[in-house]
């Protein structure tokens, strides 16, 4: 079977299929998408999305911001009970567009793992990769994030 298929939910597939390195079988597969890699409802894979700029420069004109060496990051309140949203943008300056794709997806991850223990509601954030975020180690990166959430008054510090 050659070429790409994408799959909503479950569907069923006949032909050929590669399974594994050169061997090949043939017949009836089930291939499932679950609803976290399609993007599914929020609160299954992590906060929604901010994609539009009018939505970025909402934020950006409008909210609070906290600089950490690692990142930039910027809050406003929505005033609402819909889940938080999250932007992530990286400057040229940073580097070439893989070098801006690797910090965008640390950033990503560092967002994902430190909210994952916060339930946030009604706020947009915006997450700007620095020229320091590249070669910074995660977990400074991760408390750089934690930092600035605290910092904005997006999450309360921890007790010492």
């Amino acid at each position: 079977m050659s070429g790409t298929a994408q799959v909503s939910g479950t569907a069923q597939v006949t032909g050929t299929a590669q399974v594994s390195g050169t061997a090949q079988a043939t017949g009836t597969f089930q291939a499932t998408r679950t609803a976290q890699a399609a993007g599914a409802a929020p609160g299954t894979g992590g906060p929604q999305r901010l994609k539009r700029r009018a939505e970025f420069l909402r934020v950006a004109a409008k909210g609070r911001k906290s600089a950490t060496t690692g990142l930039v990051l910027q809050a406003l309140d929505r005033g609402d009970d819909a889940p938080a949203r999250v932007g992530f943008t990286v400057t040229r300056k940073v580097g070439n567009a893989v070098i801006r794709n690797r910090t965008r997806r640390r950033l990503k991850e560092a967002v994902r793992l430190t909210l994952a223990g916060h339930t946030l509601q009604g706020i947009d954030l915006v997450v700007i990769g620095r020229e320091g975020t590249r070669g910074r180690r995660f977990t400074a990166l991760q408390a750089d994030l934690e930092r600035a959430l605290v910092r904005t008054g997006v999450i309360m510090a921890d007790p010492p």
